[in-house]
C-alpha cells in the first residue's frame, strides 16, 4: 500500500516502521548502552550476530557509521582498504573512509556482477616498501546498489575471505540490503557474512525500522569498535526504543523481501512494453534502473517532474537514468499504477525542460 497516496519508489529508506514496530517502541524495556546496559539493544545486538554468523553486535546509527567504524578498526592511518570503484563504500559516504580513518581507499573494477577479479585485487596488494600505505582490508558491497541491486554470492565470498586471509588482509562486508541478497539466493544470511572479518546490514531500508544498523564480527573486534562508535557521536543512551523496532524487523521482515522482489519484476518487465525506456540488466532484487532512450525529447529530470505531478516519486541517478526501489510498502497495485502513469508520463508532451531534481544515492 502507497503511504499518504504517495507512491514513493526513491529508495527502501523512506519505509516508516510497521504497527507491530510501533507498538514494540512504545513498550521497550530501555537503559544506558553506552554502559551496555539496555536490554532491548543488547538483545538485538545479539540476534544479528547471531543471523550474520559472528560473535557480537553494535548497534549503531547508520549503515555509514558501521562502515567507517570498521575501517577504523580494521585499519590504522596511513593503511590502505581494497573498495570496487561503484560500492557505495567508495562513492556514496564522503570519503570518510579517508578524511576521518585516514585510510586510502584503493578503487578496483566492479564486474557485472557485483564482484572485483580476484587477479585485480592480488595485482593491487601492496608490496613490503616504504613508500607505499599498507594494504589492510577489502570490502564489498552486498546487494551492490549502482549495479542494479545485483546479489553477490555466497561462493564468492567465501573465495574472497579465503583469498584475504590468505595474504593476511581482513574482508568487510557492506551488507546494508545483504537480507536482500539472501532471499533473491536463497541461502541463510549468514553464508554471505559469516566468512568474513565483519559485516554491517541496515534495519532502516527494505526491512522497515526506522532507524539504525547493526555492526558485527568478533568479540574482540565488536570491543574495538564500541570505542570508535563512541568517538563518532554513536553512544545513543536508551537506544532501546530504537533497538525494539530492529528485533521485530529482523523477525518478521526477511520472509517477506521476495515479494519486493517481484513485484521489482513486474515494474521492469511493465517499462520495457513502454517505447523509449528501457530497464537495465536482469533485476534480481528489489531495485529497478531504467534509462530514457536518447531520442525521447525530455530527460530524466522532466519525467520524474512528471511522476511526482501523479503522486509517483523516483530517483534520479543520471541525466536519462532513473532508480525505482520496492519495498513493503508499495503494493503490486501500485506498481501497476506506476506503469499507467509512466505510460502517460512518456506520451505528455514533447518539450524537455531542466530542474533542480537532486541526484542521488541512497
Amino acid at each position: 500500500m502507497s503511504l499518504n497516496n504517495i507512491i514513493d519508489l526513491r529508495s527502501d529508506t523512506v519505509t516508516v516502521p510497521t504497527p507491530a514496530m510501533r507498538e514494540a517502541m512504545a513498550s521497550a524495556e530501555v537503559g544506558d548502552d553506552v554502559f551496555g546496559e539496555d536490554p532491548t539493544v543488547n538483545r538485538l545486538q545479539e540476534m544479528a550476530a547471531e543471523r550474520l554468523g559472528f560473535e557480537a553486535g553494535l548497534f549503531v546509527a547508520s549503515g555509514t557509521q558501521g562502515n567507517l567504524i570498521a575501517v577504523m578498526t580494521h585499519c590504522q592511518p596511513g593503511d590502505e582498504a581494497i573498495v570496487g570503484d561503484q560500492t557505495h563504500f567508495y562513492l556514496g559516504e564522503q570519503g570518510g573512509m579517508a578524511s576521518i580513518a585516514g585510510v586510502n581507499p584503493r578503487p578496483l573494477p566492479n564486474q557485472p556482477d557485483g564482484t572485483m577479479r580476484l587477479e585485480d585485487i592480488q595485482a593491487a596488494i601492496r608490496g613490503d616498501d616504504a613508500h607505499y600505505p599498507i594494504t589492510r582490508l577489502i570490502a564489498i558491497e552486498n546487494t551492490h546498489n549502482k549495479i542494479g541491486g545485483v546479489a553477490v554470492t555466497a561462493e564468492y565470498t567465501l573465495a574472497l575471505a579465503e583469498f584475504a586471509h590468505a595474504r593476511g588482509l581482513k574482508l568487510h562486508v557492506d551488507g546494508a540490503r545483504v537480507f536482500n541478497a539472501a532471499a533473491a539466493l536463497d541461502v541463510p544470511v549468514s553464508a554471505l557474512t559469516g566468512p568474513a572479518d565483519s559485516a554491517t546490514f541496515c534495519l532502516s531500508k527494505a526491512l522497515s525500522a526506522p532507524v539504525g544498523s547493526v555492526l558485527c564480527g568478533s568479540r574482540d573486534f565488536i570491543k574495538a569498535a564500541h570505542r570508535r562508535r563512541k568517538v563518532l557521536g554513536g553512544g545513543m543512551r536508551q537506544a532501546g526504543i530504537l533497538a525494539a523496532a530492529g528485533i521485530v524487523a529482523l523477525e518478521e521482515m526477511p520472509q517477506r523481501l521476495k515479494d519486493d522482489h517481484a513485484n521489482a519484476r513486474l515494474l521492469a518487465d511493465g517499462i520495457a512494453r513502454i517505447p523509449g525506456l528501457t530497464p537495465v540488466g536482469n533485476v534480481p532484487t528489489n531495485m529497478v534502473y531504467f534509462d530514457i532512450d536518447p531520442g525521447l525529447p525530455f530527460d530524466g529530470h522532466e519525467l520524474c517532474r512528471r511522476l511526482e505531478r501523479m503522486r509517483i516519486k523516483a530517483l534520479l541517478t543520471g541525466a536519462r537514468r532513473i532508480r525505482a526501489v520496492l519495498h513493503c510498502w508499495i503494493s503490486r497495485e501500485d506498481v501497476l499504477e506506476t506503469l499507467r502513469a509512466l505510460d502517460t508520463a512518456v506520451k505528455d508532451g514533447d518539450k524537455m525542460t531542466s530542474s533542480g531534481a537532486k541526484v542521488g544515492s541512497y
